[in-house]
């Protein structure tokens, strides 16, 4: 599943280039997860003003109204002036004055939703539970802990919720486990401040180098621009189960928490 920085990635890799176009016309393929919510002539001659971002949701505003996008489980996002012919799992394509924007998904758990405003019901139901931006000043050591000390779930489970700090899937929530020394099955009311302090600062540091590596290609993401990912070549403890840590040398494990895979260190995460 695409993660925060594979979002995030994908809307540097074309936010520029769309902003100012004119839609043209809108092709909608198989239903995706949940309908439009518009007749798609009402969003022709609509111009796109910005790309932004809210957890894992691509917020595309225009001069009257939103376009909330979301990957789901397999999706991805292709923008250029000429595509090739729409195959089986392109579902949704947005024909502007400057390109094309496509969206591929094989497994339809992606979504494109219209909405008047972001006050309204369907995304504040969408948007309204999300907890802090992990880039963003608020996210901070302090009231993190403070957060932390009123669930009594794993931490690793309690950081994929994304109600307290949005956007740390799978795959980071191990590496900045890894990196602030902390046990996965943890108890998140069980960390100390300065434990939930070196798991903070994880988070930004994992997450600003999954997007300086372009995010991670498990299996067939890119972004806008048609370029993957290289973050999983550079982790240290996700997908490595059984291989020596880069660090200690002992074996990587792994556990099931939530019908996920863990990826942990037993030497080097000790708290």
């Amino acid at each position: 599943m695409p993660e925060l920085p594979e979002v995030e990635v994908t809307r540097r890799s074309f936010a520029d280039r769309i902003a100012g176009a004119r839609i043209t016309h809108l092709h909608l393929g198989k239903p995706l997860r949940w309908p439009l919510g518009v007749e798609r002539e009402r969003l022709v001659g609509q111009v796109v003003r910005a790309v932004g971002r809210r957890g894992k949701y691509l917020l595309v505003e225009l001069d009257q109204g939103w376009l909330l996008l979301h990957l789901g489980m397999s999706g991805s996002l292709q923008f250029a002036t000429e595509l090739p012919p729409r195959g089986i799992h392109d579902h949704f394509e947005l024909a502007t004055t400057r390109g094309r924007l496509r969206m591929h998904d094989p497994r339809r758990f992606g979504a494109v939703v219209f909405a008047e405003t972001l006050d309204d019901p369907v995304p504040k139901k969408l948007l309204g539970g999300l907890g802090v931006e992990p880039l963003e000043a608020g996210f901070d050591p302090v009231s993190f802990h403070q957060r932390l000390k009123q669930r009594r779930a794993s931490i690793k489970q309690v950081l994929l919720s994304g109600d307290i700090v949005v956007g740390v899937g799978n795959i980071y929530a191990s590496e900045a486990l890894y990196l602030a020394g902390i046990r996965p099955t943890r108890g998140a009311d069980q960390l100390s401040k300065p434990a939930a302090r070196r798991l903070q600062q994880a988070v930004v540091t994992v997450l600003q180098r999954a997007l300086a590596l372009g995010g991670s290609t498990l299996r067939d993401f890119s972004n806008a621009e048609g370029q993957s990912g290289y973050f999983q070549l550079d982790a240290m403890v996700y997908g490595r189960a059984g291989q020596p840590c880069r660090v200690c040398e002992t074996p990587i494990k792994t556990l099931r928490q939530g019908q996920r895979s863990t990826f942990y260190c037993p030497v080097c995460q000790k708290t």
